[in-house]
C-alpha cells in the first residue's frame, strides 16, 4: 500500500523542463519579449549571485588540471572532437584563472594508456601551459585513462605545498571507465587526508567513483550538456574555493624581486640557469636576466613562485594588489525597476553612459549610481571596484 502512495520518481533532466511553458507571460501589448529579456538577465547574473559571501577564500591556489587523453576523447559530440574542444576551452580558462588569481599556480597532467604523465609543473606562467596544451592536439588518444594514477601524480607535488595554500585537482574526464592499478578508495582517502580538493567535469555521464571522490574531498562534480555549458563549468573554477577548516592561517613572508639583467657589474655577460629549469634538458631558462630572490639571490624566470633554496614566496606587487578583491569583495548591486525611478526616461548608466531602457537597472549600495546589466557584470567579474566611488 505504501508503494502505491509513493509519488512517481522521474529523471533529473526531466525535472528541469517540467511545465516550463508556465514561465512565459505576455505583457500588456501581447509581447513575450519582456519575459525573454528577464530569463536572459537571470542567466547572466546566475554565476554572480552564486558566489559565496562572508566566506574565507584560499587566495594562494595550487591547481592541477587532469586532461583525459583516452580513445573516448576522439568522439565528435563536441566539435571538431572532445580533445580539441577541451584544449580550446582550457586555454581560455588558464588566462582567466591567472587574471583572477595572480599569485596562484597551475599545472597540467594527462592520462591515457592506463598511465598518467605530468605535462607541466606547477607554475605561474600562462604562456608555458598554453603552449604545452597546444601540443596535445598532435598526440594520439590511446586506450583508457587512470584516475588513480593521475591523482597520485598530483598528490606527490601538492602534499608538499604549505598549509596556508589551497590544494586542488580538476579532472576533465571523457571516458566512462578508469583502469587503476590498485584500490582507488585508498587513494581517495589519502587525498582527503592531504587536504586536496578534487573536482570533476564529465564529458559523457556521471560516474559513481567520481561522485564519491568529489563528495569525500568537498569538490564539485558536473556533467556538461554542450560546449557552452562546458565553458560555464570551467569558469566556475576561476573563483577561489572556500578555505577548509584544515587550512592554516599564518603570516606569510614574501619577497618582491625586480627583473634584472644581472646581479653584479662583473657578471653582465655571464648567463646562468634559472632554478625553475635546473632539471630541464633544453636551453630554456639559460640567460643573463631574471628575477633574483632578495634573500638568497637565486634566479627565476617567472613569478609567482616559491624559492627552492630558502622557501621565500616570490611575487610582484601588482599581483598581490590584484588579489585583494578576494579579501574585500565588492557587494552585490541592488536590482530595481526602472519605472520606480523619478525621470526614468532620462537616466543613463554611470559607467558606459548608455541610455537605460531595460526594465531592470542596478544600483550601487554605496554611491547610489545606476548601471546597466553588462557594466554591472563587468564591474563584479573584472574591475572589482565601483567606478562611481
Amino acid at each position: 500500500m505504501a508503494a502505491e502512495e509513493e509519488p512517481e520518481r522521474t529523471y533529473t533532466w526531466e525535472g528541469d523542463y517540467e511545465r516550463t511553458w508556465e514561465a512565459i507571460r505576455e505583457d500588456e501589448k501581447g509581447s513575450l519579449q519582456a519575459t525573454v529579456d528577464d530569463i536572459i538577465q537571470r542567466v547572466k547574473r546566475k554565476r554572480l549571485l552564486d558566489k559565496p559571501t562572508n566566506v574565507r577564500l584560499g587566495m594562494m591556489r595550487h591547481l592541477f588540471v587532469v586532461v583525459d587523453m583516452s580513445h573516448c576523447m576522439e568522439d565528435q559530440d563536441l566539435k571538431p572532437n572532445r580533445l580539441a574542444c577541451t584544449v580550446k576551452l582550457l586555454e581560455h580558462f588558464i588566462e582567466e584563472y591567472f587574471d583572477q588569481n595572480p599569485i596562484s599556480q597551475i599545472g597540467i597532467i594527462t592520462t591515457s594508456n592506463m598511465r598518467a604523465e605530468k605535462l607541466t609543473e606547477l607554475g605561474g606562467n600562462p604562456k608555458r601551459h598554453i603552449q604545452a596544451l597546444e601540443k596535445c592536439n598532435d598526440k594520439a588518444c590511446v586506450k583508457e585513462p587512470s584516475v588513480q594514477n593521475a591523482l597520485e601524480v598530483a598528490a606527490n607535488t601538492l602534499r608538499h605545498m604549505p598549509g596556508h595554500a589551497s590544494r586542488e585537482v580538476l579532472i576533465i574526464l571523457g571516458s566512462l571507465t578508469t583502469c587503476d592499478p590498485s584500490n582507488i578508495h585508498e587513494t581517495i582517502t589519502a587525498m582527503k587526508e592531504h587536504n586536496i580538493r578534487c573536482s570533476v567535469i564529465g564529458l559523457a555521464a556521471e560516474i559513481r567513483i567520481c561522485r564519491k571522490l568529489c563528495n569525500t574531498t568537498n569538490g564539485t562534480y558536473g556533467v556538461i550538456l554542450d560546449e557552452s555549458h562546458f565553458k560555464d563549468l570551467l569558469m566556475e573554477h576561476t573563483t577561489p574555493p572556500p578555505a577548509t577548516a584544515n587550512t592554516e592561517p599564518s603570516p606569510i613572508r614574501m619577497g618582491f624581486p625586480q627583473h634584472l639583467l644581472h646581479t653584479e657589474k662583473d657578471k653582465v655577460d655571464k648567463p646562468s640557469m634559472c632554478m625553475c629549469h635546473l632539471d630541464s634538458k633544453g636551453s630554456e631558462g639559460f640567460s643573463s636576466g631574471g628575477y633574483f630572490c632578495p634573500q638568497c639571490n637565486s634566479k627565476y624566470c617567472e613569478l609567482p613562485i616559491e624559492c627552492k633554496v630558502c622557501g621565500l614566496t616570490l611575487v610582484s606587487a601588482p599581483h598581490l594588489a590584484r588579489s585583494f578583491h578576494h579579501l574585500f569583495p565588492l557587494g552585490n548591486f541592488k536590482e530595481i525597476q526602472r519605472n520606480s525611478i523619478d525621470n526614468s526616461d532620462v537616466i543613463f548608466c554611470q559607467a558606459c553612459q548608455i541610455h537605460l531602457t531595460d526594465q531592470s537597472v542596478y544600483q550601487c549600495p554605496k554611491c547610489s549610481n545606476l548601471f546597466c546589466l553588462d557594466c554591472e557584470l563587468f564591474i563584479h567579474e573584472s574591475l572589482h571596484s565601483c567606478p562611481g566611488l
